[in-house]
């Protein structure tokens, strides 16, 4: 039984609504937009009570048969269900508190922001301080491979002569090993006299 509710209501609750509020919008007819307007408002209502009552009244008996009927009731053109719910007691209800709901609106938003703000502040601060931890711990190791590796690949290019690695240049294979450093005849013979 569940099923065929899931189904009906899909269709007769959600999908035959949305092409005729469609055809509403698109003919630019103010009497059916407002029409389907409020079953949209009442139908919402509906799903949202409904989501509790599922909970607790699931075993009455009939409770299936009665939510089609009162989507149907909602839809029908002779009951007019959801322009009578919305005229006596949606409309009114929403106007006396309309002020408070705005109000609460306002500040649940507001909260939300300050929320998402501080949220995402800390979630930066984490994964910044996790970057940082990451970096300082794997610096070594990584400087280290990427250095043995762009060696590798200029010692692997043999035959251009242009591109030879000079025999003062080793590819280093432990992190403990320090970087042989040019000798100073070999900045002279470049030109430079080592100061800046």
């Amino acid at each position: 039984m569940v099923c065929l509710f899931v189904f009906s209501r899909l269709i007769f609750g959600t999908l035959y609504p949305a092409y005729y509020s469609y055809k509403a919008v698109k003919s630019k007819d103010i009497k059916e937009y407002v029409k389907w307007m409020m079953y949209w408002i009442i139908f919402a209502l509906f799903t949202t009570a409904e989501t509790f009552t599922d909970i607790f009244l699931c075993w009455f008996p009939f409770y299936y048969e009665l939510k089609i009927a009162f989507v149907a009731w909602l839809l029908s053109p002779y009951t007019k269900g959801s322009s009578l719910l919305y005229r006596k007691f949606v409309h009114p209800t929403l106007s006396s508190k309309e002020k408070e709901i705005d109000d609460c609106l306002i500040q649940a938003k507001d909260r939300s922001y300050d929320a998402l703000v501080h949220f995402g502040k800390r979630g930066l601060n984490v994964a910044a301080t996790a970057a940082v931890m990451a970096a300082s711990k794997g610096q070594g190791a990584l400087s280290e491979r990427l250095r043995s590796f762009s060696m590798q690949d200029l010692s692997s290019i043999r035959g251009d002569s242009s591109s030879t690695v000079p025999a003062s240049v080793t590819v280093r294979t432990s992190s403990k090993q320090s970087h042989p450093k040019p000798s100073r005849s070999a900045s002279e013979g470049t030109g430079s006299s080592g100061k800046c």
